[in-house]
């Protein structure tokens, strides 16, 4: 029962469903990055390099066998390179991607922090600090005045 309880407690404060939206988003932004890195950035480059297909690239370390009727006896061993540059291709751009979305919401948390910004709403509670650090300054200011 008291881990049902903490669980409720865990999924009411918002982190669960915090987590869950961003497990959501990441999967969708991933087939969007599949794509652009798939369909847009390969095939210019396959047509650079007389239209080699990337993904099929691979060094063989052993070839198949096959019997006299076709059938494999043995699968072939290789080493995907070509699969592994389209991961790392996939890996830069949303790790880029995810630099530009970070340094943009900084900067937009930069500015809503800054109390002498009116073009951007302070949240409240950062708003609250600041009038309070205020009103702890004139304190001190009137106890200074009076010794």
């Amino acid at each position: 029962m008291k881990l049902f309880k903490e669980f409720k407690e865990f999924a009411v404060k918002g982190n669960m469903m915090d987590m869950a939206i961003g497990i959501i988003i990441g999967a969708a932004f991933n087939k969007v990055i599949d794509v652009l890195v798939k369909k847009v950035m390969l095939p210019p480059l396959s047509l650079l390099t007389d239209g080699v297909n990337f993904q099929n690239k691979k060094i063989i370390l052993q070839e198949a066998t096959k019997q006299t009727d076709g059938s494999i006896l043995t699968e072939e061993v290789a080493i995907g390179y070509g699969a592994l540059a389209e991961a790392f291709l996939d890996f830069m751009i949303i790790g880029l991607t995810v630099f530009i979305v970070v340094k943009f919401m900084n900067r937009l948390k930069k500015k809503a922090q800054d109390t002498n910004d009116v073009t951007v709403a302070t949240p409240k509670d950062i708003e609250l600090l600041s009038q309070l650090t205020e009103l702890m300054e004139e304190q001190n200011a009137l106890l200074k005045a009076k010794q």
